[in-house]
């Protein structure tokens, strides 16, 4: 590990491994979004039956994030980290292989156990690598990987599962988990674990009130995003009407914006993080509000608010965990844990909510509801408590 103040160039090759890491296990989890029909039809379901793989991983995963913290924060980290990958990747590739739907849910579930751990664990990892000084960068290169899934992943593994087989796309999943996890083994440096975490701990966390409102925000956040960004691509295709090709061209400019998003945020994140979480906040809300209005409905105006959108909530994703480290500060494992928990559950949250919306409403209401919920984190964020905590622990 690094001294306070230098960080070698070995220890940013193992943050962007993890970062690596990071872009493979969530296109793991949201891959299955833009497939379901395609599995469905397969296996011979329902498309809703279908998108269990997608809700029930993201709450298993939730869930295994706070069994695992207590289980194994005691091993060595760069083991661990290739194991998960591994395992991720025997869930991927059996998924791959599946003709019955019950194998495919138990393969998801096998990996959601996977996902949970690895953001157990990976939260704070970054910010025992780096020097004190970079912690912001660190979280913003490894949870990058996060947002460069939601953004770009998936909708490159929905263009391989159109153009070829969903099938490929799991393959392709699999193949990637495995020469990651190899890669972490070379190039991640030897990090041991930590006392085991015990249930007071976690509880100790729940009751920090700085924390309670770093989650509150978050949560809201990202159930607003994802209920959202489950149907970016109905929202684009059937109520905008644009046609396919340009379907494709908005998605991938959403995900180049996310980039972007992360790289600001890497510049900024370390002496500017209310600044930034604020900007991140109101671009998401704003853009989800007006994305829906007659006033901008043309396709300029529509790929300059789904550019604002991605960039505003890779922010959120980078910020969010930023603020949670220093907050809990000796407290970041179990704290992480809890954060990881509360996004997974906000996931699938998020995708059942969207899908109710749509069902008894519209697109266009879900949308306006995501707006809502995001517009009133921001108002959270400015909460005097809130900014208290900020100001408190010198962000």
């Amino acid at each position: 590990m690094s001294p306070a103040n230098s960080t070698t160039w070995r220890e940013w090759v193992a943050i962007f491994m993890l970062g690596i890491a990071s872009f493979t296990v969530v296109t793991s989890e949201l891959a299955p979004i833009g497939m379901l029909s395609a599995i469905a039809q397969a296996l011979h379901q329902k498309t809703s039956t279908a998108g269990v793989v997608v809700t029930l991983y993201a709450w298993v995963g939730a869930a295994a994030a706070l069994v695992s913290v207590t289980m194994i924060s005691h091993l060595p980290r760069r083991p661990l980290l290739v194991g998960l990958m591994l395992v991720l990747g025997l869930s991927n590739g059996v998924a791959a292989m599946s003709h019955q739907f019950n194998l495919l849910l138990v393969a998801r579930l096998i990996g959601a156990l996977a996902h949970g751990a690895f953001w157990a664990i990976i939260g704070s990892l970054g910010a025992k690598l780096v020097s004190d000084s970079h912690v912001g960068k660190a979280t913003a290169i490894v949870f990058g990987g996060v947002s460069i899934a939601s953004v770009l992943g998936v909708p490159l593994i929905n263009w391989i599962s159109a153009h070829a087989d969903w099938r490929w796309s799991f393959s392709l999943l699999a193949s990637l988990s495995i020469i990651t996890g190899i890669m972490l083994a070379i190039c991640l440096p030897a990090v041991s674990g930590t006392a085991p975490i015990e249930r007071r701990q976690l509880l100790s966390v729940v009751k920090n009130p700085g924390l309670r409102i770093v989650y509150l925000i978050a949560g809201c956040s990202i159930v607003a995003h994802f209920a959202a960004f489950t149907f970016i691509e109905t929202l684009l295709s059937s109520v905008l009407a644009l046609p396919e090709t340009w379907v494709t061209l908005y998605l991938l400019i959403f995900g180049v914006a996310g980039v972007i998003g992360n790289i600001i945020c890497g510049v900024f994140i370390d002496s500017h993080l209310k600044k930034v979480l604020g900007v991140g906040l109101l671009l998401v809300g704003c853009c989800l509000l007006l994305i829906n209005s007659p006033m901008f409905n043309s396709r300029v105006s529509i790929l300059l608010l789904l550019a604002g959108w991605g960039l505003g909530v890779a922010i959120l994703f980078v910020g969010f965990q930023t603020w949670i480290l220093r907050v809990a500060k000796e407290d970041a494992l179990p704290a992480s844990a809890i954060y990881a928990a509360i996004f997974n559950g906000a996931v699938g949250f998020g995708a059942v909510m969207g899908a109710g919306v749509i069902g008894f409403w519209s697109v266009t209401t879900l949308y306006f509801l995501s707006s809502i919920i995001s517009l009133v984190s921001l108002l959270l964020l400015y909460r005097t408590d809130a900014w208290t905590v900020l100001n408190n622990t010198d962000i």
